[in-house]
């Protein structure tokens, strides 16, 4: 069977960097193929070269089975090739019709636009992905990522495309999406569509994919069935080594006090919330969604200053009423959605780094770049942020080393106790080996960390002690050593051991 798409031998620099080292890979119709690799693996710059977004520097791209080069993504959809990623590019003011059918609606033939076509049109391509629900005439702004996600796909098939390349398409998205998206995903395949799916999450891998690529370090490490791989071997293939403890957490000594909170509440989303966070400690926060977790964490940070209790550092009550506070106290936080809340994308690494501590950087207002370049040279450094050099902008870096941008921006701060939110969101499974290592080397350096995840392994894995929320409310607090997935799913979900199986999944 002919490929819909082949790249041989297709290579990438940037300046002196080296990205993709003579990459191949085709995509068969109706086949979806995974590709799988680390922050930094080449990933992203095949993706961009496929789509057109990107020029190769040596290779050749084939669309079935005629040699093509996109000076453009638009040359690229022209072919048959469309692209959904994680950022959808849609129009929030225009209708889920104009945005399907942006710069090829159909015309009438007096040549204006024939909106009862566009609305028909838009209305079939989202019946034949199973979204009945989706009314062609409501504001994309107005959706959920969700069901935008699916807009986008629909909006790939109105141009008749071949194939799809999927980038992350459930790393923002609640379980139930996930599921339905990767029906949609199924439907496509049934179509004839050839996909290329790149995601962190193994089990999405497993159940849809028919062949999967692995890239390392910019290098075409090898394209097996999936029957033939597993986890393990993924995993291995990956990163070049076997991982046989992706929660390195090492055994620190636990040290005084340093916050504590006493029955403290936010209106009635933080609920009477007692807790102790020691120096040397890592602390789980386990829960549903909607349990409380962030909420916690931005009260403690100041974002919601608390309306109830008392919060203490070092034994005395303080008052912490924004975030600048917060940080005067020692406490630094980082967010879930460090797309939104931790970066500053279009600036460089050296900007984005220095962004908590800029008052002490500046002079009469002006920041000394020289103390700011320095600073940021040795966060990329310490943290192992793969990059060119400080002046690289972070939208161009992988999750994982974003992440690791957000992590130095607040640990140039030098707190003492560290909010981490959703640490490992979204980024593989050889950075998530990264960033706990970096949470264990912090808490052995004295830090209380309080850390919040959705992946039970995770905090079960990481934590010194885990408290689970649910209703806003600690219901319950759990040593290492007791803290089992029976324990903590149980208290987690207010249900019997039959409900833990999935969340420790």
């Amino acid at each position: 069977m002919m490929p819909v798409v082949e790249v041989s031998n297709i290579s990438k620099s940037f300046g002196n960097l080296r990205v993709l080292k003579d990459i191949s890979f085709d995509v068969r119709p109706g086949e979806v193929h995974a590709l799988l690799g680390e922050n930094g693996a080449g990933k992203s710059t095949l993706i961009k070269i496929i789509s057109g977004v990107l020029q190769p520097d040596g290779g050749e791209i084939k669309v079935e089975g005629d040699v093509v080069r996109f000076a453009s993504p638009r040359d690229a959809r022209h072919t048959g090739i469309a692209t959904v990623y994680q950022e959808l590019l849609l129009f929030p003011e225009l209708t889920v019709a104009e945005n399907v059918y942006l710069g090829h609606a159909p015309r009438t033939k007096w040549r204006t636009l024939d909106w009862q076509a566009m609305r028909a049109g838009a209305r079939a391509l989202l019946d034949s992905l199973d979204s009945h629900d989706l009314d062609v005439d409501t504001k994309v702004g107005l959706l959920s990522v969700a069901n935008r996600q699916r807009v986008e796909i629909a909006k790939a098939l109105s141009q008749d495309a071949r194939l799809v390349i999927m980038d992350e398409p459930t790393a923002a998205l609640a379980d139930a999406d996930a599921k339905r998206l990767l029906s949609v995903v199924r439907r496509l395949r049934e179509r004839g569509v050839g996909i290329v799916y790149v995601s962190h999450r193994m089990p999405e891998i497993f159940a849809l994919a028919d062949r999967v690529t692995v890239l390392r370090d910019g290098a075409f490490i090898g394209t097996k069935p999936i029957g033939e791989v597993t986890e393990a071997s993924l995993v291995s293939m990956m990163v070049g080594r076997s991982i046989d403890q992706l929660f390195p957490k090492v055994a620190t000594a636990v040290g005084e006090t340093i916050l504590e909170m006493k029955n403290v509440s936010y209106r009635n989303v933080v609920n009477n919330i007692s807790l102790k966070l020691r120096a040397g400690e890592i602390v789980g926060i386990a829960g549903l969604i909607g349990s409380g977790r962030t909420e916690t964490a931005l009260t403690i940070f100041g974002i919601t200053p608390a309306t109830g209790g008392e919060i203490l550092i070092d034994g005395k009550p303080v008052t912490i009423d924004s975030p600048a506070t917060a940080r005067s106290h020692g406490i630094a936080y980082v967010p879930e959605d460090r797309g939104l809340q931790g970066l500053i994308k279009p600036q460089t690494i050296r900007e984005n780094v220095s962004l908590a501590i800029l008052d002490r950087l500046a002079k009469l207002l002006v920041v000394d770049r020289r103390r700011e370049g320095a600073l940021a040279r040795e966060s990329i450094a310490r943290f192992g942020i793969r990059a060119r050099g400080a002046e690289q902008l972070v939208r161009q870096l992988s999750g994982g080393n974003q992440q690791k941008v957000v992590l130095a921006k607040w640990i140039a701060t030098e707190p003492r106790v560290l909010i981490m939110d959703e640490p490992t969101r979204g980024i593989d499974v050889g950075a998530k080996a990264e960033i706990h290592a970096l949470m264990s080397k912090l808490a052995g350096q004295g830090l209380a960390v309080l850390m919040i995840s959705s992946e039970l392994p995770e905090v079960l894995g990481m934590s010194d002690r885990v408290l689970v929320m649910r209703g806003g409310a600690i219901v319950a607090e759990f040593d290492r050593a007791e803290a089992t997935p029976d324990a903590v799913g149980a208290a987690m979900t207010a249900a019997g051991k039959h409900a833990v199986a999935e969340l420790a999944s």
